[in-house]
């Protein structure tokens, strides 16, 4: 189980992670990868909409972004994310790799790109890449 993190005001959780996706069923499998690698999970989205508030309560070290999601997709959220913090951390989890999609996400302003489905080690090495960044 995780424990919740609260960051000071305008400080970020050094370790804490936001997983956004709309499937619950990935935001568990993602969740779960993360706790096992030692890794603290602070919070999940549903949708980019979401994704931005609680980027903006939390402060998370690093963001874990599906594509496509209801309200506002993920390369909208990433934006949004960005334009509060220049320095956030955001890395691309999605079923849809082609490479236009990858250059799309790292003009937005991710650090990575990770394509479903994944490996677990393929998330850890991802997640902790992008924390070194």
């Amino acid at each position: 189980m995780s424990r919740a993190v609260s960051p000071e005001v305008g400080g970020r959780s050094d370790e804490g992670i936001l997983i956004v996706d709309d499937s619950t069923f990935l935001r568990n499998k993602v969740r779960k990868v993360l706790e096992r690698g030692g890794y603290l999970v602070i919070g999940e989205a549903e949708d980019g909409a979401s994704a931005v508030a609680q980027y903006r309560h939390l402060n998370p070290a690093l963001v874990t972004m599906d594509v496509v999601m209801p309200h506002m997709d993920g390369m909208q959220a990433t934006r949004e994310i960005r334009a509060i913090d220049p320095a956030a951390r955001v890395v691309m989890v999605t079923s849809l790799g082609n490479q236009e999609q990858v250059l799309e996400a790292l003009r937005a302003g991710a650090l990575n790109f990770l394509v479903k489905p994944f490996s677990a080690e393929q998330l850890i090495r991802v997640v902790k890449r992008a924390l070194r960044s």
